[in-house]
């Protein structure tokens, strides 16, 4: 059938309902810079924005309602200067549990000696590796700094083989962790303040990288009677720490083991209250890490009246957004 001028424009124009919600707007900046209601017009500005104001708003709450703060962050995070915004949460008893993996472990101790240095991300790899230095996208990390790790960590090694031996015990990757946040003694460590301030820190992949390589230099003379790790203790911990607590929330920094294991301590309870994620992932390859909350609650991993968001983005740039919004107002002393 032929269509009219009219009918185009009753196609074009066709009448609307206007939807309840916020008016997309942005701060504005005659009024001068106020970091508070900056980070406020976040969720009226749309898109990631209004995501990360949402991330905000939950994180409050879970402050607000006291439940145990689930904090879970891949060792890059622990690479970048999100290192000084999780020892500050950590320091001021601002969440409760953290999971990491192990670079997220042994970097936090190196920082406390020796600084990784700014890069760049386009660097000849093979060149970088004539001289001993490691790059972590644009972050620069010299051998030095892994020498200065196994002199640190492998007299914790032998301390605590004699003690396996002694005691008959054989110590779990949280305690490993919390007798090196003893040992360091430094203000500046995330696991100095950590085993400070009772803070539990789990790591599923402990064997993993400069630790499980300083495990291999220790244990090789040792087969008959090696150093040995307890994983089901801190797997059974970290369930325990979840059913017994009244409320959950998590906080998830990058995917990966450390996302998952949080995820699925949380399926005991049939899910968490809160969730807030910030990642770069997405999920058409089927993956957890680019998962979205929504595919989490299909199994349990968050409640299914649970309030969550995933924002989509660098958390170097959005993790210390969202401490300031949500933690730095009402410090926990």
């Amino acid at each position: 059938m032929k269509k009219t001028i009219e009918d185009a424009k009753k196609s074009i124009l066709k009448a609307s309902e206007d939807p309840e919600g916020l008016e997309v707007k942005g701060y504005d900046f005659n009024k001068g810079l106020d970091l508070k209601r900056l980070l406020e017009s976040y969720k009226s500005s749309a898109f990631q924005a209004n995501h990360l104001g949402r991330a905000i708003d939950i994180i409050r709450k879970m402050r607000k309602e006291n439940v145990t703060i689930f904090l879970g962050y891949t060792s890059n995070m622990v690479s970048s200067g999100n290192r000084e915004v999780i020892r500050y949460l950590v320091q001021h008893k601002m969440v409760d549990v953290l999971v990491t993996t192990a670079g997220g472990i042994e970097e936090d101790f190196i920082k406390t000696k020796k600084p990784f240095i700014m890069g760049r991300f386009d660097m000849d790899g093979a060149k970088m590796r004539e001289k001993g230095i490691n790059r972590t996208g644009n972050i620069f990390v010299p051998n030095s700094r892994y020498i200065w790790f196994e002199e640190f960590f492998q007299p914790i090694l032998k301390d605590l083989l004699e003690r396996q031996k002694a005691e008959n015990k054989i110590f779990s990757a949280s305690e490993i962790i919390a007798e090196m946040g003893k040992r360091i003694g430094d203000e500046s460590s995330i696991y100095y303040w950590a085993q400070k301030n009772g803070i539990p820190v789990f790591c599923p992949p402990f064997m993993d990288g400069a630790t499980g390589d300083n495990f291999y230099f220790f244990n090789f003379d040792k087969k008959d009677n090696p150093l040995r790790v307890d994983q089901w203790e801190d797997h059974h911990r970290l369930i325990e720490l979840v059913m017994k607590s009244e409320e959950t929330g998590m906080i998830l920094l990058g995917g990966g083991v450390v996302k998952h294991t949080i995820c699925n301590a949380n399926m005991m309870r049939e899910g968490a209250k809160y969730a807030v994620y910030v990642n770069t992932g997405e999920e058409f390859d089927g993956s957890d890490s680019g998962a979205r909350p929504e595919e989490a609650k299909s199994w349990g991993k968050i409640s299914a009246d649970a309030e969550d968001v995933k924002v989509h983005g660098d958390a170097t740039i959005i993790f210390p957004l969202i401490v300031a919004g949500a933690f730095v107002d009402e410090k926990k002393d």
